[in-house]
């Protein structure tokens, strides 16, 4: 098992990862799903393809021992910082050490970039899914945005506010 930089062959096995991860029935089996506070799709293949032609843009797939893609993370440089992005694990296989290191992957990644300092936006009653980072060194900023309403992201079932965490290198 690799991480490594996705393709945009990767495309189609990257768009079912993502929405099986937040999205419906499956993602209910692990548990970062999303599916009790947004309806619709995470994610698009029209979406996923445009991200490999935008500069400062990757995103890392971690590839089980089958060749099949079973984690990713999305990446974009928003120097000084690095923020991530589209955190996926296969809800089947989730807990068993693979976001953490797509977690270190990224951190490597910011450091290949001389970048000290990595985002990330969280839904703020993500409690359990707070905790989890905040053990890998996130922390709350204090600063808030709302959440995407619209097609693009999901459907809200209810007003959901995300809070920034960051975490700085050493």
């Amino acid at each position: 098992m690799a991480v490594s930089k996705a393709t945009i062959t990767d495309v189609p096995e990257l768009n079912l990862l993502v929405n099986s991860a937040y999205r419906g029935e499956s993602s209910k089996q692990g548990w970062t799903t999303e599916a009790h506070l947004l309806d619709g799709i995470r994610i698009d293949e029209d979406i996923l393809s445009g991200y490999f032609s935008t500069p400062g843009v990757s995103i890392l797939k971690y590839t089980g021992d089958d060749g099949r893609i079973i984690g990713c993370v999305y990446l974009e440089e928003r120097l000084p910082k690095l923020y991530v992005g589209m955190f996926s694990v296969s809800p089947l296989l989730q807990g068993k050490g693979i976001g953490r290191e797509l977690l270190l992957a990224a951190e490597e990644h910011a450091r290949q970039i001389n970048c000290q300092t990595l985002i990330m936006t969280v839904i703020s009653t993500r409690h359990e899914l707070i905790g989890w980072y905040e053990r890998r060194g996130y922390h709350a900023t204090g600063e808030t945005q709302p959440f995407h309403a619209g097609t693009r992201f999901g459907i809200p079932k209810q007003p959901i506010e995300l809070i920034v965490m960051e975490k700085i290198l050493s």
